[in-house]
């Protein structure tokens, strides 16, 4: 029996026979990435049930030297958890380690398993009356660790903060085996280095996050939602920083959407309609919590738009009067991804500069890409309230998709080139995977690239964690 048969029996043996999964058409969901950028191959996929489980894997794959690709719900962007084409490497899903250990109403935590969907860790809180505000399209599919692995940002980072701020400590195996248990619910511990930070966002490549201890709020008494009509960006940052100082920060919302979007959502989805009478430039979907009652709320918010009308800053705003209104309205935002697919291929940038620069760096991007594709869709959405773009362009319309996409190096180089001129990040949710490693060569400090790679020199000294990721 040779050594890889024999560690692939002692694999299959430590999970169980309800653990693994080695046919072909159970293999087949993880050996794509979500965007179908990459194709990987493998010959087994692991599914262990406990932290003991995963230790115990990863003990044997790094005796062996045998790379180990943690994936969870599979929704990242960048490939970061398809395996490599040569099928050296095994695939590690968390996807049965899904329970709620603890929650504490009180302390305002909970303690839950990497392999929980995003949707049932928000669910597990509202049943206590909490709130746990990470939010995202993919939050019925996608799950903890993958969240926490990629530093996951998503809708209510103005308010809340991305994944690393929600955040008190985590149960981590070593890619040696060993079991680092930082689960204390605590919020201040000053006991030398925080180690949780160093897992956070590093994408399985220094070890697998098995659970994590998760911040909890209050969940708002009140909620209005808003989609506003604003001539251009520079209007859309005045609103949003009107409404921070109005509402005390109860902001957690504030997604920049353009027009081109929005035809392209009303015209390839259904069950859409458009929220304003006419046309504006742009849009801001908005979104305001807080504890007073939902009348006093409302109108407080419907006073200060009308005011900002008044003065010119918003073309236009309508306040969502029931939550059927509401999902219509995040529906809109939410299939944009969706509806430009519809229109073929398209060249993406997940960037971001400081809000203040953010309406310059859309000009100045804008003729950088319309000088290199004249004709191309510039479809520029996202995350105002913290300054990250989607800053995506679709090709135009009667050209075929592979020509276009022979434009992406220049188009990428531009794009990127100017976002380094501001200071800003070539990945602001989605994280580097395998699509952007080079990327982070160009543009990351070489200090900080070699106080990177002595980290994972130091913690995975095989090269066995999530191989060819990142660094």
């Amino acid at each position: 029996m040779s050594t890889e048969t024999g560690l692939m029996a002692e694999l299959r043996r430590v999970v169980g026979p309800r653990g693994f999964l080695d046919q072909a058409t159970d293999l087949e969901p993880y050996l794509v990435d979500h965007r179908k950028l990459y194709r990987g191959a493998t010959s087994l996929v692991l599914r262990p049930d406990s932290t003991e489980q995963v230790s115990a894997i990863m003990r044997l794959c790094n005796e062996a030297r045998v790379g180990v690709v943690p994936v969870g719900g599979n929704t990242g962007y960048c490939g970061g958890a398809t395996p490599s084409e040569d099928g050296s490497q095994i695939v590690l899903s968390l996807a049965r380690m899904r329970r709620i250990r603890s929650i504490d109403p009180l302390n305002y935590t909970m303690i839950a398993e990497a392999g929980c969907v995003l949707a049932e860790v928000q669910a597990a809180a509202a049943a206590v009356d909490r709130l746990f505000p990470m939010s995202l399209g993919s939050e019925g599919s996608c799950q903890l660790g993958g969240n926490l692995s990629t530093n996951a940002g998503g809708t209510a980072v103005l308010r809340y903060g991305m994944m690393r701020d929600l955040i008190l400590g985590l149960e981590v195996v070593l890619p040696d085996g060993r079991i680092l248990d930082g689960l204390k619910p605590l919020r201040k511990d000053n006991t030398g280095y925080d180690l949780r930070d160093l897992f956070i966002g590093a994408e399985g490549t220094l070890g697998v996050i098995t659970a994590a201890a998760c911040k909890l709020f209050s969940r708002p008494a009140a909620t209005v939602t808003a989609f506003v009509g604003v001539t251009d960006p520079q209007r859309a940052v005045a609103l949003l920083s009107r409404l921070r100082t109005f509402t005390g920060d109860a902001v957690s919302t504030f997604e920049l959407i353009p027009r081109i979007a929005l035809e392209l959502v009303l015209q390839h989805i259904g069950d859409t309609t458009d929220p304003l009478d006419g046309a504006h430039d742009w849009y801001v979907l908005l979104e305001i919590g807080m504890g007073r009652h939902d009348e006093q709320l409302r109108g407080a918010i419907e006073v200060e738009l009308a005011a900002a009308m008044e003065e010119g800053q918003i073309s236009d705003a309508a306040l969502a009067t029931s939550e059927t209104q509401r999902e219509m309205f995040w529906r809109l935002r939410e299939t944009i991804p969706e509806a430009q697919r519809h229109i073929g291929a398209s060249i993406k940038h997940d960037v971001s500069v400081t809000t203040s620069e953010l309406p310059q760096f859309i000009i100045e991007a804008c003729r950088l890409v319309q000088a290199i594709s004249p004709q191309g869709r510039i479809v520029c959405y996202g995350h105002l309230g913290d300054g990250n773009l989607h800053f995506n362009i679709s090709r135009p319309a009667g050209a075929d998709d592979e020509s276009f996409l022979r434009l992406a190096p220049n188009i990428n180089r531009a794009v990127h080139d100017l976002i380094a001129r501001y200071g800003g990040s070539i990945s602001a949710e989605h994280g580097i995977g395998r699509l952007k490693r080079e990327e982070l060569v160009r543009y990351k400090h070489p200090v900080a690239l070699e106080v990177m790679r002595a980290i994972k020199q130091a913690l995975d000294p095989n090269g066995i964690m999530n191989p060819g990721k990142v660094l």
